[in-house]
């Protein structure tokens, strides 16, 4: 038998060969109808607990700062006054016995939505707080207001 006499004949049938092309269209709209379910169900969890996590964050970042002026009130036997407030973690205001800074980094932490902490200090014990999502005192949820 000569080489042109060969058939070279594909083995696989037509209907084989027409499948391994792609996906249809009905299989497409399947994918993403379950991808738009998934994503419609997992979703909301996912950010009720991302905004969970934000508050848990923010509580610690006001534990850390409360530590920072307990060890601050210790070296000076005294908290800052309201006026000078948490800077006084990170830059001596003149006080004698301070030995900072109290913060790691030397730089006062925001909270989780990037707003800074505040400082009452009313001569009885001190607050510090932070303001929630909005940014606003007051609110409710994810906009009511951390105090430590």
């Amino acid at each position: 038998m000569r080489f042109s006499q060969l058939s070279f004949r594909s083995t696989k049938s037509p209907s084989r060969r027409r499948k391994a092309r792609g996906f249809s269209l009905v299989e497409m709209l399947v994918v993403v109808a379950i991808v738009g379910l998934l994503v419609g169900l997992v979703g909301p969890a996912a950010m009720r607990q991302l905004q969970a996590s934000r508050v848990s964050a923010t509580e610690a970042q006001i534990d850390q700062l409360r530590a920072a002026l307990d060890i601050f009130q210790i070296d000076t036997g005294r908290l800052p006054p309201e006026d000078i407030g948490l800077t006084a973690l990170v830059q001596n205001p003149g006080v004698p016995g301070w030995n900072g800074p109290y913060l790691r980094d030397g730089e006062l932490p925001s909270d989780a939505w990037g707003g800074a902490f505040l400082y009452r200090y009313d001569g009885d014990r001190p607050r510090v707080m932070s303001l929630g999502a909005d940014g606003q005192p007051g609110g409710e949820g994810q906009n009511a207001d951390i105090t430590g």
